[in-house]
């Protein structure tokens, strides 16, 4: 095995801080259109019922009121996860681009209340969120 040189560890850096950057601005973002919208309005995909259905199918243990990381990062649960996203590597963009995904609904982007995905995993728990109206609460604290 052939460790890294420093200045290749420098730019590891300065890309995942990149990544940091992305994936708050994608955060902020959606919660901004949360705000704005009513949630049973949106569509995240192309595929969000297709996304829906097969998450629920797929995981149908998975609390989206309030979501426990085991679900996501158990070496079992990123195996399930893994054949998951997959399926979807054609049909969504940046299907495992890093996200920030909100532990618990009701509640904003805070350090205890975020947790780091892919996108795929944002999507099935974002749309379950929005189709089951729970992400009106966002929108109803803007108001």
């Amino acid at each position: 095995m052939v460790l890294p040189k420093a200045e290749d560890l420098e730019q590891l850096e300065e890309i995942e801080k990149q990544w940091a950057v992305k994936a708050m601005y994608h955060a902020e973002t959606y919660y901004g259109l949360l705000e704005k919208v009513d949630c049973t309005k949106l569509r995240l995909t192309p595929i969000d019922n297709e996304l829906y259905s097969d998450f629920r199918t797929t995981f149908p243990h998975i609390n989206v009121e309030a979501l426990d990381e085991n679900d996501f990062k158990s070496p079992a649960a990123k195996i399930t996860w893994r054949g998951f996203i997959e399926k979807y590597e054609n049909r969504v963009k940046d299907y495992n681009f890093g996200c920030l995904l909100r532990k618990h609904y009701d509640q904003g982007y805070t350090e205890a209340n975020t947790m780091f995905v892919v996108r795929t995993q944002f999507y099935c728990v974002e749309i379950a969120r929005n189709q089951l109206g729970l992400n009106k609460v966002i929108y109803e604290k803007a108001h």
